[in-house]
């Protein structure tokens, strides 16, 4: 995963769907300045930001649903074991089929390491500050992997119940893991030997980043869930392929390499988690209807919005808006994926479905056009500028934002 904008176009709640078998009765809660923590709250980026008009809220008064799955469902989950075992399983490679960083990395054995290096670091030399900033803040997601297993392990009737669970649903969380874990590896490794970042302070972001975990506000539910993987593994594919562009163009083209293979990594994952989602659309369409709406109402907030230098309290919305001003990801990039779900789900096209769902069949469907109107609005408020910020990862040297 990378660290992608928080570009949705509307605000949390702090009630879910009423009604409906995926919900408790008597549903869980847990009040948001619990999981706040001590760290700066989610920052915003400038599509976000044009959307504060919309409606305003207190999180401080706000609480969250916690266990939001009914029995009935979660028996449902384990019914589907088979189901994915045959169907899911298989989107994941042998370990002897995969590559590994250091494929792509000088070979620290060889005699010409040395002159390997110094290769890479000519090429680095074309790479523009900005890039240096994407770049690192997706590399520091990718790094806080212990954190996204234990998302995964927190959705009932999915979860890996022992840590070795023979499970079909314990197997892909694992071996994902382990095939995610190689993209923070390679690019940590890379960017270490460009010398053209500060290596300490991007460690201890990365500490921060890790010891204050994330919220995705998915209720432990793996409705909520597999919606969020099937969005943010989207993003993070058109993110790395951006890096993978932009490498090129200025030039190094074996960096455009590495980012091309791990944004094809995460296009074989977002096809895993969509189709999970769809299974869920085929066999509960109701339910999985009401789960997308209250994605698309919460927004989706990414993985790194607690992101943390010691130093800059607003580090995720800096590093957001230069992704944005760069084009790495943008709110039309969060309206894209939206829309190709929506397609991919045939979300339009379901019918057999309660007052309540086809509302929220019309909210999600007419949510891309919104959304893209309010990217508008943030492309106008990046453009009016200028404004500058310092980035303590690449030794406090200033970025337009």
């Amino acid at each position: 995963m990378a660290a992608i904008a928080n570009v949705c176009g509307t605000p949390m709640r702090s009630a879910l769907i009423p009604s409906h078998e995926i919900h408790l009765a008597k549903p869980i809660k847990v009040s948001t300045s619990v999981r706040s923590g001590k760290l700066p709250a989610i920052a915003m980026t400038a599509a976000a930001t044009a959307t504060e008009s919309v409606a305003k809220q207190d999180s401080s008064k706000s609480s969250q649903i916690m266990h939001s799955l009914s029995p009935e469902k979660i028996e449902m989950f384990k019914s589907l074991e088979s189901w994915a075992e045959e169907s899911i399983l298989p989107f994941l490679r042998p370990v002897e089929k995969c590559w590994q960083p250091q494929d792509y990395l000088p070979e620290p054995s060889s005699e010409s390491f040395y002159d390997e290096v110094r290769e890479l670091r000519k090429r680095a030399e074309c790479l523009p500050d900005d890039y240096f900033v994407c770049l690192v803040g997706d590399m520091i997601t990718e790094e806080a992997l212990p954190t996204y297993l234990t998302m995964l392990n927190t959705l009932d009737g999915t979860r890996d119940e022992t840590g070795a669970s023979p499970s079909p649903w314990a197997v892909w969380g694992r071996a994902w893991t382990a095939e995610e874990n190689r993209h923070g590896d390679l690019l940590n490794k890379y960017l270490y030997l460009t010398g053209r970042v500060d290596m300490k302070q991007i460690e201890k972001t990365i500490q921060y980043l890790i010891g204050s975990g994330m919220d995705p506000q998915t209720e432990n539910n793996p409705y909520l869930g597999f919606i969020y993987t099937s969005f943010q593994e989207r993003a993070t594919a058109i993110s790395h392929g951006n890096t993978a562009r932009h490498a090129k163009d200025h030039g190094d083209h074996k960096l455009a390499t590495v980012c091309g293979l791990i944004a094809a990594d995460e296009k074989r994952h977002e096809n895993a988690y969509t189709r999970i989602v769809e299974k869920l659309f085929e066999i509960d369409p109701e339910g999985a209807m009401l789960g997308l709406e209250d994605m698309m109402r919460k927004k989706i907030s990414m993985p790194a919005h607690l992101m943390y230098d010691g130093q800059d309290k607003n580090l995720f919305e800096h590093f957001s808006l230069v992704a944005q001003r760069t084009g790495v990801y943008t709110a039309k990039d969060y309206a894209g994926i939206l829309e190709h779900l929506v397609k991919r789900w045939n979300v339009e096209s379901i019918t057999g479905l309660s007052a309540r769902a086809q509302k929220a069949q019309d909210f999600v469907c007419g949510l891309p056009p919104r959304i893209l109107r309010l990217e508008e609005r943030a492309q106008s408020r990046v453009k009016k500028g200028p404004k500058t910020g310092a980035f303590s990862w690449i030794f406090n040297r200033e970025v337009a934002l």
